[in-house]
């Protein structure tokens, strides 16, 4: 498929491509992505990125290989040259909230598509209130929250809802998702920015931007709300039809953000407007348990955890000392052994449905969770580069990019499987 044409330098550039998921990212555009693509890899180091352009041409000597530019947070002209240089820009520089800005702005303002892999949902509100306007008027499609937060629910989500609209021709009501199994251990920047997050973000703020609709361009005003016991909101555990026994997820307020925004901008776009959800629509995401006492044991961790973290700063930084460092990660042999499944339901929203038909989704990975972050973001810059998605300019969600992004990420190794089953 033709790249679009553009005037830019590059067709694309992995800024911070010698970080633990730069790398990642930039082998899978070597290995998968088209040889004719030009590309660039970024950051402070020459001698790094020469390093990481010689394992670039190992992985496929067939390639063009990419180019090397030196540019550094500090220095706003080395990084406004290289937004210039390129058609899109992929950043894995973070914690996002301290070094993310920059080049969120500089891309907003020049037009250069944008892509990141943050999990800050504050600072994700805070770069939309700030630049939402700029992208408009300048056309740059910006995509943050592209890796594995929260790109997986967000696909799992809309390929549900598109096919309750072609199967049942009904808009969907309430959808779940649940991360089914997951065997990954956190990197050393994923740590780094937990701890960050605690201390650069006030409480009220954070709670402000992962409430649910929170960053929707549109509010949702039917009152509706995801079903819940009175011993679920006590225990955090219940059992659902297709899916289990389920408890509280640490990444569930965090993808939530970015789905219910998903939810508002299809109904806005006026090119998506058919892939809208509907009016009553209502979403969570479960972490899978093994049985009850499990359930209720990671809730309560995860409660006592997060209290801890946000108001005892001194086990922030015991909790340093034991985890990795940023820039670093499991090893590439541990990496093989891991993999990432997300199972989920979405129910119609009609006023009868006899047999209870749901959409029922399954979608997983072998590999690392970084790996599959590399993948998220390489492919949708690909999405980007070729294909018409007629979006304009501003700040979207990963499952705006549409059928033709999951068709690349199934190719990919990220598979996605729908199917209608009885409720």
């Amino acid at each position: 498929m033709a790249f679009k044409k553009h005037s830019r330098q590059y067709d694309l550039v992995v800024f911070g491509a010698t970080g633990y998921t730069g790398q990642l990212t930039a082998e899978h555009i070597a290995t998968s992505l088209p040889t004719d693509l030009k590309w660039a890899v970024a950051g402070r180091s020459e001698s790094k990125l020469q390093t990481l352009v010689a394992d670039c041409q190992k992985l496929n000597p067939d390639r063009v290989p990419p180019g090397i530019e030196i540019a550094n947070l500090d220095d706003e002209s080395q990084l406004e040259a290289l937004v210039k240089k390129s058609f899109i820009v992929i950043t894995t520089v973070g914690p996002y909230c301290l070094y993310g800005e920059p080049i969120f702005r500089l891309c907003a303002e020049t037009g250069t598509h944008y892509l990141d892999c943050t999990g800050e949902a504050p600072w994700v509100a805070r770069m939309i209130k700030k630049y939402e306007d700029t992208a408009k008027k300048s056309g740059a499609i910006l995509l943050p929250q592209a890796g594995i937060e929260s790109a997986p629910p967000d696909i799992v989500t809309w390929a549900m809802a598109q096919h309750l609209r072609k199967a049942l021709d009904a808009p969907t009501k309430d959808a779940i998702v649940t991360i089914h199994k997951l065997n990954s251990k956190p990197s050393g920047g994923t740590l780094a920015t937990v701890l960050v997050h605690f201390e650069h973000f006030p409480l009220k703020e954070v709670i402000a931007a992962t409430k649910p609709f929170a960053m929707s361009p549109i509010p949702h005003t039917s009152g509706a709300k995801p079903p819940t016991s009175l011993l679920q909101s006590i225990l955090g555990v219940t059992s659902l039809p297709n899916l289990g026994v389920v408890t509280t997820s640490l990444a569930g307020k965090t993808d939530l953000a970015v789905v219910t925004r998903t939810w508002g901008l299809l109904h806005e776009i006026p090119s998506r407007k058919k892939e809208f959800y509907g009016p009553r629509f209502t979403w969570t995401e479960y972490f899978k348990a093994r049985n009850w006492f499990h359930g209720m044991t990671v809730h309560f961790a995860l409660a006592i955890g997060s209290l801890l973290l946000v108001f005892v700063p001194p086990f922030r930084g015991l909790v340093r000392r034991f985890v990795y460092q940023p820039g670093e990660g499991v090893s590439r042999e541990d990496m093989e052994k891991e993999e990432v499944e997300y199972r989920g339901t979405a129910s119609p929203d009609v006023e009868s449905n006899p047999t209870k038909k749901q959409a029922f989704c399954r979608a997983w990975f072998h590999g690392g969770l970084y790996k599959l972050t590399g993948v998220f973001l390489a492919e949708g810059a690909l999405t980007i580069l070729e294909d018409d998605l007629d979006l304009g300019g501003g700040s979207f969600t990963p499952a705006c990019l549409g059928q033709g992004y999951i068709d690349r990420l199934n190719d990919a190794g990220f598979k996605v499987e729908v199917r209608t089953v009885e409720g």
